[in-house]
Order: C-alpha cells, then structure tokens, then sequence
C-alpha cells in the first residue's frame, strides 16, 4: 500500500512539474560564436521573410496535435501585430537546422528579432495570452526597434 502511494505522489509530482514547464518563454542567452551557430536564422534557412520587428518559428511534426493548436495561435498573433511573421517548420524536413538549434520536442517555437537573432524559446503548447507576453517582455522584438 504504501508503494502504491509513493508511485502516485511521484506521479503527480512529475505532472505538476511537466505542466509547468508548458508554453515557457526562455530567453536565448550567449551568443551565435557560443551556441554553435544557433544565434541567428536566416530568410533562406526558413525558407520566408523575416518579419520586421519578430518572427515565430515554429518547429512542427505531422502527427503532433499540440502544435496544430500553436500554430493557429501564432497565425492570429501574426495576423494582427504589425511587423510580426509566424514560419512553421516540419522537423522531418528541415533535421540539419532541427540539430543546430537543439529541438528536442514538438511544438518549439523560436522568437527571433527583426535581424533573426534568437531572443528566446518556448517548448511545449502555449496560449495566446502567454505568446503575446512573450512578444511583448522580449526587448529585443518590442516596436520601433
């Protein structure tokens, strides 16, 4: 019995860790010398335009229904910030940069600045209200910069 309760408590432990940890923001920190070349993203290496102060770069599989749900989220940000570009990416397609920036889940999004350097990320699904915020909290995408 008492085994029983330790794997529930463990259990639970874990999934109030795990939810936690989903939609936060992470600030980038180093620079592109020190992450292996992870610091800044490119027009060609996303295959798009960067928006002009932030673009979301969204990394994505076929078969994850989280990410189906951020990316509806980051179109309607998109679609109504000013200078705002939301990029998905499938992780089967584009492995090389997949390993560069060090995705180890899906859905990850990258928020890059208006020059594409790599201000933070967000692993996990996340809401509107905490997507707008991380836009919003991110000196280095906020307006006029």
């Amino acid at each position: 019995m008492v085994l029983v309760v330790a794997v529930l408590v463990a259990a639970t432990g874990l999934g109030v860790w795990w939810r936690a940890r989903q939609g936060r923001f992470v600030a980038a920190v180093g620079t592109s010398e020190g992450d292996g070349g992870a610091g800044r993203l490119t027009a060609a290496e996303i295959g798009a335009a960067l928006g002009e102060r932030a673009t979301f770069v969204q990394f994505s599989s076929a078969v994850c229904a989280p990410c189906r749900r951020v990316r509806d989220v980051l179109a309607q940000l998109a679609a109504g910030a000013p200078g705002v570009v939301h990029v998905e990416l499938d992780v089967e397609q584009h492995l090389s940069l997949v390993r560069r920036v060090n995705v180890l889940r899906t859905p990850t999004v990258l928020l890059l600045d208006g020059a594409g350097t790599v201000a933070g990320r967000v692993s996990g699904e996340a809401t509107r209200a905490q997507m707008l915020a991380v836009l919003e909290s991110c000196p280095e995408a906020a307006p006029g910069r």
